[in-house]
């Protein structure tokens, strides 16, 4: 497994650095993204090496679309991600709300320290667009969790259908999944490799 640091400041940065580690890779690869690396596995997916795509609560755009135009009209209700006004280019979430937000099912004190531990988010990185959807050509797997107050449960259920995705749902979970319920995670993974034989 090999894990990318993604700089997060804009979409064309993070794709280079998924490229980067896509090929040092000896064999086929299954990426697999959470939230807005859901944007960066579409794009970057289309390396010849990528096998699959694995979506964990994750943006999956359509030529053109990027995160904000993917949250730019919230159907009535739904939750607003408590993003704070930029600040020298950069977006966090309000610390205050992060854990209702985003961590709802994480014990308190992690997901205070998840909080006090995020990453800036460029505002490019918002705005950057995907020019060619690897999950057009590609086979892809979504995890929905069910509870997610960033991402609707209802939008992450039509990227997934759109994408075609093998879907399964994580009952109960916040954005957070990958901490809450690591095991509903690694199941989709390794479908994902079962399928294109990338152990």
């Amino acid at each position: 497994m090999t894990a990318v640091q993604n700089p997060t400041i804009t979409l064309a940065d993070d794709v280079a650095f998924t490229r980067r580690a896509i090929a040092a890779q000896n064999r086929p690869v299954i990426l697999v993204g959470h939230s807005y690396g859901g944007v960066v596995i579409t794009e970057a997916g289309n390396d010849p090496k990528v096998a699959g795509l694995v979506y964990i609560a994750a943006f999956a755009p359509d030529k053109g679309e990027s995160v904000n135009s993917l949250i730019a009209n919230p159907p009535p209700g739904a939750p607003q991600p408590p993003i704070l006004p930029p600040k020298d280019g950069f977006l966090y979430l309000d610390k205050a709300k992060f854990a209702a937000s985003f961590a709802a099912d994480v014990a308190p004190g992690e997901a205070a320290y998840m909080a006090d531990s995020q990453v800036p988010w460029g505002i490019s990185a918002l705005s950057g667009a995907v020019t060619t959807p690897a999950w057009r050509s590609k086979p892809s797997w979504y995890l929905v969790s069910t509870e997610d107050r960033m991402i609707p449960p209802d939008a992450q259920r039509m990227m997934a259908k759109r994408a075609g995705a093998t879907v399964f749902e994580a009952k109960g979970a916040s954005h957070s999944v990958y901490v809450s319920q690591p095991e509903a995670v690694a199941k989709a993974i390794e479908a994902a490799a079962a399928s294109v034989g990338a152990h």
